[in-house]
């Protein structure tokens, strides 16, 4: 079964900064990448819910769904423990409450902002761009691993 995925790109318009998470040395996937605040998603629960919810869990950060916009899906063949593909659903976020914090240490080192202008270049899917795409406005799609 495909795993479905939500993601946040929390948006700061006011200093045209984005939020993200490096995650850990030990991480199964994309040790010591920067990345968006992600996470799977629970049976039952929409997709909005989950972006939610990982959002919090990951950075402190509190966002109402109905806030949430949709920027990109990422759909991969196969990941790390998707061996049947994944399905990633990123939203942006203009609106939160809450003070950035790194509320996982055990899963992310750091947790920061960025200037959307200065992100770093080891990002988790940087070749794609997948962030530099959701920045843009348009929804969009990036396909990886498929023939």
């Amino acid at each position: 079964m495909t795993q479905l995925v939500a993601a946040v790109l929390v948006h700061d318009l006011d200093t045209d900064r984005v939020v993200l998470l490096r995650r850990a040395p030990g991480a199964s996937f994309g040790r010591g990448l920067w990345d968006l605040p992600v996470g799977k998603c629970a049976p039952g629960e929409p997709i909005t819910a989950t972006a939610a919810r990982e959002l919090k869990e990951e950075t402190g950060l509190l966002v109402d769904p109905a806030d949430l916009g949709l920027v990109h899906v990422l759909h991969g063949a196969a990941g790390v423990s998707a061996d049947h593909g994944f399905l990633t659903v990123v939203f942006r976020a203009h609106r939160w409450r809450g003070t950035l914090r790194n509320a996982e240490p055990h899963k992310h080192s750091e947790a920061r902002w960025f200037a959307k202008d200065a992100l770093p270049d080891d990002l988790v899917f940087g070749d794609e761009r997948v962030i530099h795409r959701c920045l843009t406005g348009e929804v969009g799609l990036t396909l990886r691993g498929w023939p």
